[in-house]
Parts: structure tokens; C-alpha cells; sequence
């Protein structure tokens, strides 16, 4: 063997040197000043590939906290959205040029278009990988009504989604997703055995119409009047909190619901803890992040059956599911675990068991490791062929 032959075959492939080279990865999206479970996740997430000696990961808030007056001007609506956006351009070009893959979150519709397609298309023009992580269970009405969103998905080298709910949607719109699932961080969740359930419920969800939480209200309702001492927490906030307010009202269960408001996620596994069944009326949906954690919780789940929450909730084996709208199936269902013996124990057990195999944090973390690796060769190998 020559000198020179030996020198070419030590140079190593693409992939090899992806592998052996501290990746620099700069997630993109809300941070926990935007309340929700996708900024609850890229918290986590940033987090634990922290951990990860192959990763060098940094953060780059679509939300950015500006100083003095241009923070004042945030309070006006309009102008908020103007400046905010053209503080996360800068912070855009300013970043991204040092790193080697970009990953994105997005939601849908409008929010789409303000977050992820900015980042995905800045990253572009530095020639980095681009990793669209899409989280909505809206996915289909947003694809099917805006076509226009189907190009700018087609920037990123992987489209990521955390359900086989949303491969399927991709694929029925021409788009090829992988999924790696949300995860919780496990071991910050007390697991607890509801061996005898108390009627004190939990719904985890953004006051939004498509989580229907009226309907969560309702079934309440329904409980009350074979339950005197039943109770609801309502964790999270949203434009419908009025509505939602006049409903309990309106129903006579007032004062047995607490709106809890907004709550730090660290103080998130207390508030499971004091609950011994976890309701979920969601019309639209994807994989609920408070299911997960109500299923580390060893907490009872009983949802309806919307999105992809099917494909994480076994019914009468993790959980229970019931149809979409229908308050008195919701109703019947979280009566049936606090009468049925043994049931709420056994549905706490399985579901805990589900979520140490599929949502914890070694269930995806070499998912995420590899998708990182294929979009930055996938980003080089472009740039070679041009």
C-alpha cells in the first residue's frame, strides 16, 4: 500500500466524523415565559442533552426579554409582536452562524410562521442542519387549510413529531416525520398508589377552547351530585379563564373548583401528588405532557380520545378512554375508578410502567443524539455538492 493511499483511507466518512465531533446544537422556541407543555419540553430537553458529552447545546428564545422601554412596548399588542420578532431576527443571524444544527419547535398556524420558519430559513442561508420538532395536535386542519406551510416544512433535513399520530398526518400530506416521544423527568414525580381514590380530580391543560375544559366542568358537575365532597383543580390559564369561571358558576360547583392559575413546573409534581384522579376533555390533541406526568404520578388517567392520546393511553389498561364532548362518559368513568376496587391502583401501575418504557428521558435520548448527527451530514454533504 502507498502512502498516499493509506492517508485517503484514514480520512474518515461523513458520518464518522459527524460521530467523533462535539456537535453544536442551538435549540429554537418558547421559553417558560410562554405558558405550556412545548416550553415546559424544551426545558427539560435542554437540560438533559446538556448531559450529553457528544452535544454542545445552547438557547435561543422565540420570546426574547428586551431592555428597558423596548420591554415597556411589549404591552401593546401589535407592537409587541413587531419588536419582539425583530429582536428574535437578530438574535437569529447573530447565532446561529456558529453552530451546526438548528432545532426548531413549532406549533401551528400563525405561530408557525412567527417561530420556526424564521430559524429554519436563517439557518439555511448559514448552510446548517435544520430539524423541524412539531408538536401540534392541530397538524391536520393547519396542513389541509395552509398549504403555503408545506414548503417551508420541506427547509428542515428531519421533521420530528412526538406521536406516530403525527407520522401518519405528515404522511398524508406528502411529509416524512420520525417520531421520538415527549419525556418527563421521572424521577422528580412521587409514584403513589391510589389504593382507596378520594373524588379529588386534576386537569393539567391550557385554558384554550380546543382542551374543552368545559367539558371537564361539566362531568364535574355530574360527579357532585353522587359525591359531596369531590373537588377540581384547574391547573393553567388562557382567554377562556372568564368563561370557564361563569361555567362552575352557572353549574353550582364554584366552590369546589380551584383555579389554580399558572404553576412553575418544578412545583408541578406536589399538585399531582394531591390529586388521586387526572381528568382530560381535550377535542384537539397530540400526546398531552400532563398525561405523561400523571402517568409517573401513578395518578389514574381518564381522557378522551382524541389526536394521538389513543396511541399513549390503553384503554381500561393505562387509562381510560372515553369519546370526545361527551361529559356524562367522562363522569362515568372517573366514578367507575373511585367504586371499582382495585382499579385505580392497577391503572396507576400500568400507566407508570408505560412511562418508565416510552416517556423517560433513556427511551429518547440516543433518538435525539442520531437525528443530530443526520442533519449535519445531511447540511455538509449539500454543501459539498454544490
Amino acid at each position: 500500500m502507498s502512502g498516499d493511499e493509506g492517508r485517503q483511507r484514514s480520512v474518515p466518512e461523513p458520518d464518522e466524523r459527524v460521530a467523533a465531533t462535539r456537535l453544536k446544537v442551538c435549540l429554537v422556541g418558547p421559553s417558560l415565559d410562554i405558558l405550556g407543555g412545548q416550553a415546559v419540553q424544551l426545558d427539560r430537553l435542554m437540560r438533559k442533552l446538556a448531559e450529553v458529552p457528544e452535544l454542545d447545546v445552547t438557547f435561543l428564545p422565540v420570546n426574547p426579554r428586551l431592555p428597558g422601554p423596548l420591554d415597556l412596548a411589549r404591552r401593546v399588542k401589535y407592537v409587541r409582536t413587531v419588536v419582539t420578532s425583530c429582536a428574535y431576527l437578530a438574535s437569529l443571524a447573530r447565532h446561529l452562524r456558529h453552530v451546526d444544527v438548528v432545532h426548531a419547535f413549532s406549533a401551528s398556524y400563525w405561530s408557525f410562521l412567527l417561530a420556526p420558519v424564521p430559524a429554519m430559513t436563517v439557518a439555511r442561508l448559514y448552510r446548517k442542519g435544520v430539524i423541524l420538532n412539531y408538536h401540534s395536535g392541530e397538524a391536520e386542519d393547519h396542513l389541509s387549510r395552509w398549504r403555503s406551510a408545506k414548503p417551508p416544512m420541506r427547509l428542515a433535513h428531519r421533521i420530528v413529531v412526538p406521536s406516530r399520530y403525527l407520522v401518519d398526518v405528515f404522511a398524508g400530506h406528502g411529509l416524512t416525520a420520525r417520531e421520538i416521544g415527549n419525556f418527563v423527568e421521572i424521577e422528580r414525580y412521587e409514584f403513589r398508589v391510589r389504593t382507596e381514590p378520594r373524588p379529588v380530580f386534576l386537569n393539567n391543560r391550557n385554558l384554550e377552547k380546543h382542551y374543552n375544559v368545559a367539558c371537564t366542568l361539566r362531568a364535574f358537575a355530574r360527579i357532585c351530585v353522587e359525591e359531596a365532597d369531590a373537588r377540581l383543580i384547574l391547573v393553567g390559564d388562557g382567554s377562556e379563564r372568564r368563561n370557564l369561571e361563569a361555567l362552575a358558576e352557572a353549574l353550582g360547583v364554584r366552590d369546589r373548583v380551584e383555579f389554580r392559575g399558572r404553576v412553575a413546573p418544578e412545583r408541578m409534581p406536589f399538585v399531582y401528588d394531591e390529586a388521586d384522579i387526572f381528568l382530560n376533555s381535550s377535542d384537539v390533541d397530540n400526546v398531552p405532557l400532563s398525561i405523561a406526568e400523571a402517568f409517573a404520578s401513578g395518578l389514574p388517567v381518564v381522557t378522551t380520545n382524541t389526536g394521538g392520546i389513543p396511541g399513549m393511553v390503553t384503554h381500561d389498561h393505562s387509562g381510560l378512554l372515553v369519546p370526545r364532548g361527551d361529559d356524562a362518559a367522562l363522569a362515568a368513568a372517573a366514578l367507575r375508578v373511585l367504586r371499582e376496587g382495585g382499579l385505580a391502583a392497577r391503572l396507576g401501575a400500568a400507566a407508570r410502567t408505560v412511562c418508565l418504557t416510552r416517556y423517560a428521558w433513556p427511551a429518547v435520548r440516543d433518538a435525539w443524539l442520531q437525528v443530530y448527527r443526520e442533519a449535519a451530514v445531511a447540511a455538509r454533504s449539500e454543501h459539498r455538492g454544490r
